[in-house]
């Protein structure tokens, strides 16, 4: 036998809680698929609601209404089968479904049976897992009665749990694995997923649809890159990343390819640099918003940052403010001025000096000595934070935070100064990603649009004569990513050649910092654990895992 099967993969983009548009998107796809006598037409995890919906569940029409929907897309389909991502109540729980419908009827809904509760997950708050999933057979088109053996996202992900679905629908006779799903991304995801995907084809000889979402949701990106494997595990398609497409193909049922494909291969700066980009776009499109502002130093921060919003939003959007005072050198002055010339954005300077001293006559009037030290370097940060919202105000543009990961954790910060703003784009970015990061963009364009001269330069806060940051970033950087990203243990850390003393101090130093995180504003993911949703940890904490071998 050679079956067959027309299939249309709806890697669509939609927004939480926009019933309408993403009912639309849906509806245009059905009907086209219709047209063109597909068999099967295919869409993301919780298409209809949007992902995550999170405490929008809890809304009183919230489910009601996804449920309504999803009755009215039944009505618009014929022969060909849809199977969309929808919140199900049964009349006694609530699901993270699939229907499943087919000539004005939802033949069938799928429960998601793995609901994840790490990192950024929490669906355990939200729904029940589903233990009635089997396969359900559709006629179509092309091929006559298949078995869909239809699962969700999660559902793939099942090495260490004892409850795998998909092993449990491919032995009652599925014949197409079907994965919906809306995994986020982080770089070099596609190659975990698709070596999960090929371990399940191999072990059964069936062909895979997995079919992700694509868009941006607060913090999180989802990349789309949606994968087709036939049943000898050759990778058949691969979607387009960070874009929303409507692909049709053909995929042979019981007979492998002629001319597999294989992953593009991009470095993590590229596939960094274009999450950063895409995240950036969907964030400020989704909130209404068009134009950004942000405080440009002369450093590699400022700089990265305002080449992503370029990217992102096009060079009339972004306006670069220069802030020096009486401690910035005349070269980081020049930096921020070349690099918005070399991006063509708008860019206006503002020295602080006024500002600043006025601050300090009112301190010495009152109480008879100027502010020194710290207080002194903090509020020049807080003055530049004024002047930046004062123009988001004016002007209605969103502030960008600048600040890195590794500076975000070591709290390397001002409260009300340089975290100011609305987004904070680079915040799961380590120092040392930032600079491999901006040496990409610069290879990328085949010039330095970023000055040699910021990537180069000892990193420096300038807020006193000749200051420059207390960290050797080339060690601390990675320390940095390993406590956070990949949660080694001191003695782990120190097993790796990392002096006990240093592993201590950085420990603390994220401890203590864990109450400036918590006024941070949203920054975009894209590494495996990032600060925000993702990683909640008490403020009032006493532990230190550095001592936490101590015996009571």
């Amino acid at each position: 036998m050679n079956r067959k099967l027309k299939v249309v993969l709806a890697q669509l983009n939609p927004t939480v809680g926009d019933f309408k548009s993403n009912f639309l998107q849906a509806k245009e796809t059905i009907q086209a698929a219709e047209r063109d006598l597909a068999d099967l037409v295919i869409f993301p995890e919780l298409f209809i609601t949007g992902y995550p919906p999170e405490d929008l569940i809890f809304e009183s029409n919230f489910i009601p209404q996804n449920m309504r929907l999803v009755e009215e897309l039944a009505l618009l389909t014929g022969e060909t089968v849809a199977i969309i991502g929808a919140v199900h109540h049964d009349g006694k729980d609530t699901y993270n479904s699939a229907a499943i419908l087919q000539n004005g009827k939802i033949l069938y809904w799928a429960h998601k049976s793995l609901l994840p509760t790490y990192d950024v997950f929490d669906e355990w708050r939200y729904f029940k897992p589903g233990r009635d999933n089997k396969p359900i057979s559709v006629e179509t088109r092309s091929s006559g009665s298949v078995k869909l053996g239809v699962h969700i996202c999660e559902d793939l992900w099942d090495t260490k749990i004892g409850y795998k679905i998909i092993d449990r629908l491919a032995t009652a006779g599925a014949e197409l694995l079907i994965n919906i799903s809306a995994s986020p991304f982080h770089a070099k995801k596609d190659v975990e997923r698709l070596d999960l995907i090929q371990a399940k084809v191999r072990k059964f000889h069936l062909p895979y649809i997995y079919l992700n979402l694509v868009g941006g949701q607060d913090e999180l990106v989802f990349d789309g890159g949606s994968i087709v494997v036939d049943h000898a595990a050759n990778l058949v398609h691969f979607g387009p990343k960070f874009e929303a497409a409507v692909i049709t193909i053909e995929l042979p049922l019981d007979a492998p390819v002629q001319t597999p494909i294989f992953l593009p291969g991009k470095t993590k700066e590229q596939e960094v640099f274009d999450g950063l980009v895409f995240g950036l776009g969907e964030y400020f499109r989704k909130t209404g918003h068009h134009d950004a502002v942000l405080g440009l130093s002369g450093g590699i921060d400022s700089a990265l940052t305002a080449v992503i919003a370029r990217e992102a939003l096009g060079s009339d959007h972004v306006l670069g403010v220069s802030m020096p005072s009486k401690y910035s050198t005349q070269h980081s002055r020049d930096d921020a001025r070349i690099l918005a010339e070399n991006l063509g954005i708008r860019y206006i300077q503002l020295p602080i000096s006024e500002p600043f001293d006025a601050f300090g006559a009112v301190f010495t009037t009152n109480f008879g000595k100027p502010l020194v030290g710290l207080a002194e370097e903090n509020l020049q940060a807080r003055i530049r934070g004024n002047i930046l919202m004062a123009l988001s105000n004016r002007d209605g543009s969103l502030l960008l935070t600048t600040g890195n990961k590794t500076e975000v954790a070591l709290g390397y910060c001002t409260l009300y100064g340089d975290t100011s703003g609305g987004l904070a784009v680079i915040s799961d970015l380590g120092k040392t990603l930032v600079y491999s990061v901006a040496r990409y963009f610069n290879e990328r364009k085949g010039r330095d649009i970023i000055p040699e001269h910021c990537i180069t330069k000892p990193p420096s806060a300038e807020l006193r004569p000749d200051q420059v940051d207390p960290f050797d970033y080339d060690i601390v950087s990675p320390l940095v990513d390993q406590i956070i990203e990949e949660q080694l243990s001191y003695k782990a850390l120190v097993a790796k050649g990392y002096s006990p003393e240093l592993v201590k101090k950085i420990m603390g130093l994220i401890c203590h910092s864990e109450y400036k995180r918590r006024q941070l504003p949203p920054g975009i993911r894209v590494t495996r654990r990032a600060f925000g949703v993702g990683r909640r940890m008490p403020i009032v904490n006493k532990y230190c895992a550095y001592d936490s071998d101590y015996k009571i």
